[in-house]
């Protein structure tokens, strides 16, 4: 294998997000460290390469075709690697350390790991695993979030208590910084809000980690100040795309509840948490031009709302999961033109407090702040065994 010219690490992480990579069946970490299936953004490797922070497709079926091959392994360490590209060395990877949390387990036998995962150093869980448009013809396209609890990989429903405790213990021993909460949906009108409240609150009290909410828009806004009192210090309300035609097709269950609902909430919540504390995810690759979903991601930003934009991970699972990931060149174009936007409106990753915008592994949205003083910070890369 012969060594290539460096490679810009933008468009580096855009080609490894959208395409995948390849890894040999004998490096796979254990499964537990490889995120198959789930609400959000799943089929997720974790890698540190050049200085950058980034959570990598490594399941989907079109990861076979894709460049890139991790080969982990090299210079005798079994958590740092080696990224080529169609054979070329591109660089040396290194994974984050395995977290102790995953070691551990709660009194009556449930593993730490079934709870909650480590994201690099936020701590992520999906709280209630099921979902009333799973299985329906309201079902999103993109979500996977039936497969975790289908494969014995999580537990039905996390309690407080269960939360609050493997919070503690990722602050304790793993240097977690925030948590992340997201679920299913559980019904039509709080859409869980009132459940995500105890958890933020268990976690408040016994982590003091601070905590980011994701649910659907309840029927009633003041669930905000619910939330917030709880000790929830950002919000997610996920919109997926701004498209109606496209939201239609694949979040039927979202687009009845209406693109004008979304936006009262945003406002509502901005209210609530702050400018740039609310986040959406935007997703690329659902059929929308370059210039719509920008145009989208002005509109949020126009709000208050961070727009965490990600390239379609067709995962395992999903109804989408024999689709193709966008053209990195398409997902460098958004990033291009939404990062100085970003910066213009005073609302860098940098100054979220909890939750995916913090965390930034998810999307190379980080990587183009830094062109405008921004980017992912507070974190260093990981030390190889």
């Amino acid at each position: 294998m012969s060594t290539s010219a460096p490679i810009d690490v933008r468009t580096l992480a855009v080609e490894l997000q959208s395409l995948g990579v390849r890894t040999r069946a004998e490096s796979r970490p254990p499964r537990e460290e490889l995120r198959a299936g789930g609400a959000g953004p799943s089929d997720a490797g974790f890698i540190w390469i050049e200085g950058t922070p980034l959570t990598v497709p490594v399941h989907g079926d079109y990861v076979s075709s894709s460049p890139y091959e991790l080969v982990l392994g090299s210079n005798g360490h079994a958590r740092r690697g080696t990224l080529y590209r169609d054979g070329e060395e591109v660089g040396r990877v290194t994974m984050p350390p395995r977290p102790k949390i995953y070691e551990l387990e709660t009194a009556d036998g449930v593993p730490y790991w079934k709870i909650a995962l480590m994201h690099m150093d936020s701590l992520a869980s999906t709280v209630m695993q099921r979902c009333v448009y799973w299985g329906t013809h309201e079902q999103c396209h993109f979500c996977a979030i039936g497969t975790s609890l289908q494969a014995g990989r999580t537990v039905p429903t996390k309690t407080p208590e269960m939360l609050a405790e493997v919070a503690e213990a990722a602050a304790r021993l793993d240097g977690a910084k925030d948590v992340t909460l997201t679920t299913g949906t559980p019904n039509r009108t709080d859409r869980g809000a009132a459940y995500m409240a105890k958890c933020a609150a268990a976690i408040r009290n016994r982590s003091g980690l601070p905590v980011q909410v994701q649910i659907e828009p309840p029927d009633e806004f003041s669930w905000f100040e619910h939330l917030a009192e709880s000790g929830v210090e950002a919000l997610g309300l996920h919109l997926e795309t701004f498209d109606e035609e496209i939201l239609a097709r694949i979040a039927p269950g979202k687009h009845a509840q209406g693109v004008d609902h979304y936006l009262a909430a945003w406002d509502a919540a901005v209210e609530v948490f702050g400018h740039g504390q609310v986040s959406t995810y935007l997703i690329i690759g659902l059929g929308e031009s370059v210039e719509s979903i920008v145009a989208g991601c002005k509109a949020a930003i126009d709000r208050g709302v961070y727009p965490f934009v990600v390239p379609l991970r067709p995962g395992p699972g999903s109804i989408l999961s024999g689709e193709a990931p966008p053209d990195p060149e398409r997902v460098q174009a958004v990033y291009d033109a939404v990062a100085p936007l970003i910066a213009d409106a005073d609302m860098l990753s940098q100054n979220a407090r909890a939750g995916c915008v913090r965390c930034q592994a998810c999307s190379a949205l980080s990587t183009f702040e830094r062109l405008h003083g921004g980017g992912r910070s507070g974190i260093e890369p990981p030390t190889a065994d």
